[in-house]
């Protein structure tokens, strides 16, 4: 029963081109050169569309100068050109803006590789032309073959000739419509030399260069082949919405049949001279269960070679299971519209249901191509058929003996499977007469199957033999001999010995599923280990670590993950072993692959001699790192591991990419951060310092100018002026360096032994000027112990705490300094009765350049440097608001114990 109903993914797909196709169209002119009339062609289906009732609009069309061209221009509807200036000279392009407050129903625009000029909204004209598609605007545009991405480099090597402007392939995809403009070659040179193309001195110059008619040949059959794929893709794309089983020969396309026979290495490169001579697309299929080829048998391994040789001759190569194989190939064959179908000739041709039977019935209009052996083709045929049938039947001992592979043979399962038989036969012999020969068969067969199910094929095959022999010799008369006296019996010897095979056949096809399935399972818990253990890794090198140690673990061996530096030289990140070092043989390996972007190494193209492999790992179309595989279980994988192996690369590469994504990300987010705070200091260091400058400029030009004539108090008030606008510059600048210090981790206290009270002393001396007229209220005992600190930065922190206490206070409002001792720290608070902090975030006031509304002015680094100070000596520093009013800065330093000599000379001070 075949099922016609259409494939539900297919279906999806086709919806989706259902919606895609309802947005805005793109109909591409594309021809194989300037001069075959794409422009000519496009208006005159504009000029039709025209009097069908669109709205068209010329939005930017190039006439070259031809006059037939710019006829056809008049009458239509032009967007006037954008007018730029670049370096001296007025350039026209094409305006964006205007088309898009215009909304024409269809927009033409020429030339759709163009580069606009600089000052235009996109570097490139097709990228106008997406915005006027996500608009809604139907475009009509025009392009040559010489700017298709995909094939710059081949127009480069036919016509030397290195075209800059290009467009990307997907644009071509993304076009509703491509209508092909051509012109034979022969007719295009006679149009360039009447000055049809180019004005003559161009044309001259074309015809030297770019327009020999080689070049045309060449480039007008690259602009068929490419418009015929389209054409293809569109077929394809209806025959798939149509649901359309039956082949349609538009174009040929060849499939190879695989297998494990030695013949199929002919079948394949048959396909390949086949789909080579009509310049046709080929495949290569293998179409059974791979369950019955064991990893070690002859067949499998031939079967993989054949599969890398098709592969290696650019087959798209694909495997197929199913109970009918030659039902699956038809299947397969239908959905990529083959034409014909190359296999090889079966040795014989007595098999009921054969896969070349099911094609010769089921292939219809399909053309089947037979490529006999090469032993059929000479020497006698008799001789021939008696080899055949030997093979059949040294195929048929070799699979049923496990003899052949004496590594795979469970002598414990043949120990127990004698035990089994010799139950059985002792079973048998038991029964007397209460059994009759029939039910003893019965009991053998039974046997024979526990056999086959728990010790698999070796043990079964002994079962059946055994069972066989020993019905025989114990319960066939005449009993105790191997004489068979009637035929009769030889049914029951063939049943049991079927049974043993068919058993054996089945527990190794469900053992060998259960096998796949293990492999599976083991390999999707690799993919999935990986992707744990680095989701939450963002560091390059860590990630780096964890996937060789993943390599390791998951291929057996050593992994050493290998990355590009600055300089583009590899160099070891990651490690699955800390003492493993690589040779310069490896070194060099690794280098190959980083260059070339292939897999080199051991069961590569590349050096397979060498006891490593090396996989690239991809950055979109850049290598940025090597895995290095050595000493592990890869060297022995199949076809299936090593696509394992590659896809497990790639996970691991997409991993690794992201992190050194999300490291460039912090890197980039450290720069911009660093450049914030360069221009806030930049900013306020240029108001801040300007301001005493200004003052000071402007008091010592006034002695300058007029210090004769000033009086005493007038003067000396200016020289005071100066003092301390300079004083408040030194301040400043003084603030910038130590907070500079404070970044750069040079900011290092030189620690020694003090008493708070001389530290406090100093600097109440130092701000007896700002104190004066304000009440101070100092709560410090006199026995407080000793702090091991730096005097000099300790005192800059209390002179900046109460000299922010004199500024951002009222005059005359009281100030008050307590110290007390807190177990093995000591705290020390300045006070004032003040506006206060901000209440919605006073922890900001210790933020680098903060200050608050009500504050004024300053670079607003005191505090922050004063917090600094603090954290350098172990202590902290926090800010609060008073009951009652006013602020409160707290700040904790570490006491310690101070040494015998220190505790000494302060009681002789004491004393004195």
């Amino acid at each position: 029963m075949v099922d016609h109903r259409p494939d539900p993914d297919a279906l999806l797909g086709w919806v989706q081109s259902q919606q895609e196709r309802s947005g805005p169209r793109l109909k591409i002119f594309f021809g194989y050169a300037p001069g075959v009339g794409k422009t000519y062609a496009m208006l005159e289906s504009a000029r039709r569309l025209r009097r069908d009732g669109r709205d068209v609009v010329a939005g930017c069309v190039v006439t070259h100068g031809r006059a037939e061209t710019a006829e056809l221009l008049e009458g239509l509807e032009s967007l006037p050109a954008r007018q730029l200036e670049h370096r001296g000279t007025r350039l026209e392009e094409f305006d964006l803006d205007a088309a898009l407050a215009r909304r024409p129903e269809i927009l033409l625009l020429d030339e759709l590789a163009h580069t606009n000029a600089p000052g235009s909204a996109h570097p490139k004209r097709w990228h106008d032309v997406l915005d006027l598609l996500d608009a809604g605007i139907e475009v009509h545009t025009t392009l040559n073959v010489q700017h298709v991405d995909s094939l710059n480099h081949v127009i480069a090597q036919i016509t030397g000739v290195r075209v800059r402007e290009t467009v990307p392939d997907a644009l071509l995809e993304r076009a509703d419509e491509l209508e092909l403009v051509d012109l034979s070659p022969d007719e295009l040179l006679v149009r360039l030399r009447e000055g049809r193309v180019y004005v003559p001195e161009q044309a001259q110059r074309a015809l030297e260069q770019f327009f020999r008619r080689g070049n045309l040949l060449a480039l007008r059959e690259l602009t068929l082949r490419r418009a015929a794929e389209r054409v293809d893709q569109d077929m394809e794309a209806w025959r798939r919405e149509r649901n359309i089983q039956a082949t349609w020969p538009a174009t040929e396309r060849v499939l190879a049949c695989v297998g494990p026979a030695p013949s199929s290495a002919q079948v394949v490169r048959a396909a390949r001279r086949l789909a080579s001579r009509l310049g046709a697309p080929w495949y290569a299929v293998y179409a059974g269960e791979t369950d019955s080829l064991s990893p070690g048998d002859l067949s499998r391994t031939r079967l993989e070679d054949h599969l890398a040789l098709a592969e290696s001759l650019g087959a798209e190569v694909s495997r197929l299971s199913g109970v009918h194989s030659g039902a699956e190939i038809l299947r397969f064959a239908r959905s990529r519209n083959v034409t014909r179908i190359v296999l090889g000739r079966p040795g014989g041709s007595r098999i009921l249901r054969s896969p070349l039977r099911e094609l010769i019935r089921g292939a219809g209009e399909i053309e089947l191509h037979l490529i006999p052996a090469e032993s059929a083709r000479t020497g006698n045929v008799g001789w021939q058929r008696a080899q055949q049938g030997a093979r059949r039947l040294l195929r048929l001992v070799l699979f049923a003996l496990p003899l052949v592979h004496p590594e795979k043979i469970d002598l414990r399962g043949v120990g127990r499977t004698l035990l089994i038989l010799a139950a059985a036969t002792l079973l048998g012999l038991a029964g007397g007469s209460w059994l009759a020969l029939p039910d003893v068969a019965l009991i053998y067969l039974f046997a024979v199957v526990l056999c086959a199910i728990l010790f698999g094929r070796g043990a079964s095959l002994a079962a059946s033999l055994l069972a066989v022999a020993g019905y025989n010799y114990f319960f066939i008369p005449p009993v105790h001999t191997f004489h068979i006296d009637s035929s009769r019996h030889l049914l029951t010897f063939s049943v049991l010995f079927a049974t043993g095979i068919l058993g054996s056949l089945l527990v190794e096809r469900l053992r060998r599923r259960e096998q796949d399935a293990v492999a599976r399972e083991e390999r999707t818990a690799a993919f999935y280990a990986l992707s744990r253990d680095l989701a939450g890794v963002t560091e390059v090198g860590r990630c780096a670590q964890v996937m060789a140690r993943h390599a390791a673990e998951c291929f057996g061996g050593q992994a050493v993950v290998l990355m590009a530096n600055a300089a583009g030289q590899l160099e070891p990140l990651g490690r699955s072993a800390e003492d493993l070092s690589l040779s310069e043989q490896e070194e060099g390996l690794a280098d190959w692959t980083h260059q070339h972007g292939r897999p080199a190494g051991s069961g590569t193209d590349t050096l397979p001699g060498l006891p490593c492999l090396c996989h690239p790992l991809r950055r979109g179309e850049r290598v940025f790192a090597v895995l290095l595989l050595r000493q592990g279980a890869w060297d022995s994988l199949d076809r299936e591991g090593r696509r394992f192996l590659a896809a497990w690369v790639r996970q691991a590469g997409l991993l690794l990419e992201r992190a050194l994504l999300a490291q460039e990300a912090r890197e980039a987010g450290v720069r911009a951060q660093t450049e914030e705070l360069r221009s806030s200091l930049l900013s306020a260091v240029s108001h801040d310092l300007r301001t005493p400058l200004a003052v000071i400029t402007a008091a010592a030009t006034t002695l300058r100018e007029n210090g004769g004539r000033l009086e005493p108090a007038t003067g000396r008030e200016l020289l005071e002026t100066i003092c301390g606008e300079s004083l408040r510059m030194e301040r400043l600048v003084g603030n910038l360096l130590d907070m500079m210090r404070l970044e750069s981790g040079g900011l290092v206290p030189k620690r020694e032994w003090a008493a708070l009270e001389e530290i406090l002393g100093s600097v109440l001396d130092r701000l007896d000027a700002r104190l004066a007229g304000r009440q101070l209220d100092r709560q410090v005992p006199e026995d407080l112990p000793l702090i091991q600190v730096d005097p000099v930065l300790v005192e800059q922190v209390l002179w900046n705490l109460l000299d922010n206490a004199c500024r951002y206070t009222p005059a005359g409002s009281p100030l008050e300094i307590q110290a007390r001792s807190r177990g093995d720290a000591l705290e020390i608070s300045v006070l004032d009765r003040g506006p206060g902090l901000p209440t919605d975030q006073p922890a900001r006031v210790f933020d680098k350049f903060w200050r608050g509304v009500s504050q004024p002015g300053g670079t607003g680094l005191g505090l922050s440097i004063c917090r600094g100070i603090v954290q350098a000596h172990g202590g902290t520093l926090r800010a609060a608001n008073r009951p009652g009013g006013g602020a409160e800065f707290t700040l904790t330093l570490p006491v310690g114990e101070p040494p015998a000599g220190a505790a000494q000379d302060e009681q002789e001070e004491e004393s004195a």
